[in-house]
């Protein structure tokens, strides 16, 4: 997955517009423009498409943090110049102030199931004997379960227009 893709998911899940997303890298003390929110969320085909870096990233996952949580006292968080999919997954928990037992909720709700040692080696440090590397399978399912729990799918948007169409059909011939 890339990081134009994460960025993405999680605008679409969150539902953020670009003033939102201006400001949530203002959050954590960065200046971005429109143009450049606008460029890293076109498809890769796009001429004007732009690469969102790791750097990049992790500034709007801090300025996530900052939003959801507030700011903390002092320094702000550094934006890690390396990310991996266990970084994104860590600082999106700590962003929705997720337990260990949401996460799996939240990956159960796509239909993935683990078991709550395998969440916890995703968290620990790199050079730890049991740290596993987060997959992009992994990651995608919980962005995807978070789109699933935080917005109305849209089977379901499609289950209530048909349910309305039931009642009163959408074409009536003249008599």
């Amino acid at each position: 997955m890339t990081n134009n893709d994460v960025l993405r998911r999680i605008r679409y899940t969150f539902d953020f517009n670009d003033t939102k997303m201006i400001a949530l890298f203002t959050a954590a003390d960065a200046e971005v423009s429109r143009e450049q929110i606008s460029n890293w969320m076109k498809k890769e085909e796009d001429p004007d498409y732009q690469n969102c870096g790791d750097q990049q990233l992790a500034t709007f996952l801090n300025g996530l943090i900052n939003d959801r949580r507030g700011k903390k006292e002092g320094e702000q968080a550094k934006p890690e110049k390396k990310l991996t999919n266990n970084i994104i997954l860590r600082k999106l928990t700590i962003a929705l102030n997720l337990k260990a037992e949401d996460v799996l909720e939240v990956l159960e709700l796509a239909d993935l199931r683990i078991s709550k040692h395998e969440l916890s080696a995703f968290f620990r440090k790199a050079d730890h004997k049991h740290y596993r590397n987060c997959k992009d399978q992994i990651l995608r399912n919980f962005l995807q379960g978070l789109q699933l729990q935080l917005r109305p799918s849209d089977t379901e948007v499609e289950a209530t227009d048909e349910a309305v169409s039931e009642d009163k059909p959408a074409f009536q011939w003249k008599k």
